[in-house]
């Protein structure tokens, strides 16, 4: 290292050093003793080190032999899609535009440590050559970030933090799909097993009054079993077309009439009442899939609704270009609590009831994937005592 360089890394008092040295002569020719004078200057020289002013801030750095300026290098990952920060001697005095999002404006100048405030982060920052980690929880209870350090020299060194929440959303959401599919088809399968494993083991013994009740679980926990496979394959096709908007154009007022229909079946058809507009209402759309909407949300208000009581389909033209599907049943209602949870997979608000009555836990779901596709908005109201009305917007064609 050249003598320019050393005396700019170190601080060296020349001009206090000198007069040190001096006033020690000066001393000493007055005839003040020697270790008097030698403990005089020792403290003297060394109080210059003590309260010596911290080098200062470079205005270069250098990344892989290019000298960069600091402005330079906060130009340079300003706009990048990852949250970045420069760190100098543990104190952040960059964070570009994502940083400043996602943890705050306010961790600029601030030690790395206290800024970024995790254990893991905290180690991660201690190792001398970088690194990187998994870090749960660096901005919030169910965060997930990848952190990587990158030491620029002995000074300086670069953070990236790349957010990985999204990803463990959706491992957390599949792993608790997975456990809830299996719990469902487990349930019905054990029942078919244990009944027909009874038949088979005993045979002729067990009555003939007894076989048909055995014989009549095994049926309907079958179609049960049935009804669930159907339900999950539909939710995987609506989920894995919901990015491909449909084309083809129907007349909805004609599609929700007859789905409705087959959606009370023939043991129920005076609890429907269906309100239709005269002429056309035209959309966009999966006739299948609509039809499956209709479907599962007349089953629903048939199931659910006071059984001597109606169940209303409306189809109507809203504003702002909009057409409006409404189903509404005079049930016993759901309880607020509930109402922003029942489009979730498996989620029922009395399970004894929804399983007794034929419920997958999956109609909900499979509507909202449906109402996403075509790119419509899915709204559920409920009053405790009077019922609950599901309206369905979907963006009509202007005829």
């Amino acid at each position: 290292m050249s003598m320019a360089a050393l005396m700019q890394e170190r601080f060296v008092p020349s001009a206090g050093l000198f007069l040190a040295g001096l006033t020690g002569v000066a001393m000493l020719v007055a005839g003040v003793g020697v270790w008097l004078v030698l403990a005089v200057v020792v403290v003297w020289s060394a109080s210059f080190w003590i309260a010596a002013p911290p080098p200062p801030a470079r205005t270069e750095i250098k990344v892989d032999g290019l000298t960069i300026s600091r402005s330079g290098m906060r130009d340079l990952i300003e706009h990048s899609g990852l949250a970045m920060l420069l760190i100098e001697d543990d104190r952040i005095i960059v964070a570009n535009a994502q940083a400043r999002e996602e943890i705050g404006k306010h961790v600029i100048g601030q030690d790395a440590r206290v800024a970024l405030r995790h254990p893991a982060a905290i180690d991660l920052l201690s190792r001398p050559e970088g690194g990187h980690a998994v870090i749960q929880g660096l901005t919030g209870p169910r965060s997930s970030w990848q952190m990587q350090i990158q030491k620029i020299d002995r000074r300086y060194s670069l953070v990236e933090l790349i957010n990985r929440t999204s990803e463990a959303d959706i491992s957390r959401a599949h792993t608790d799909f997975v456990a809830n599919a299996s719990h469902e088809l487990r349930t019905p399968l054990s029942s078919i097993i244990g009944y027909m494993e009874t038949l088979h083991d005993e045979g002729d013994a067990v009555g003939p009054e007894k076989t048909r009740k055995f014989y009549g679980t095994v049926l309907r926990e079958a179609r049960r079993l049935q009804a669930l496979v159907e339900d999950l394959m539909s939710l995987s096709r609506a989920e894995a077309e919901k990015h491909d908007q449909p084309s083809e154009e129907l007349d909805l007022v004609k599609l929700v009439s007859q789905a409705a229909r087959d959606g009370a079946g023939f043991k129920e058809p005076g609890r429907l009442e269906l309100e239709m507009p005269e002429g056309a209402l035209t959309v966009r759309g999966d006739r299948n899939q609509l039809e499956q909407l209709v479907r599962n949300l007349v089953d629903n208000g048939m199931k659910y609704g006071d059984a001597d009581t109606p169940v209303t389909v409306r189809v109507r033209r809203g504003e702002r270009a909009m057409a409006i599907l409404e189903i509404a049943d005079r049930g016993e209602g759901i309880d607020a609590t509930h109402l922003p949870h029942l489009t979730r997979r498996f989620y029922r608000t009395d399970p004894g009831r929804s399983r007794a009555v034929g419920g997958t836990g999956l109609g909900l779901a499979i509507v909202k994937h449906i109402v996403e596709r075509h790119r419509g908005r899915l709204d559920i109201a409920s009053i405790k005592g009077t019922g609950t009305t599901v309206t369905v917007r979907l963006p009509a064609l202007s005829e």
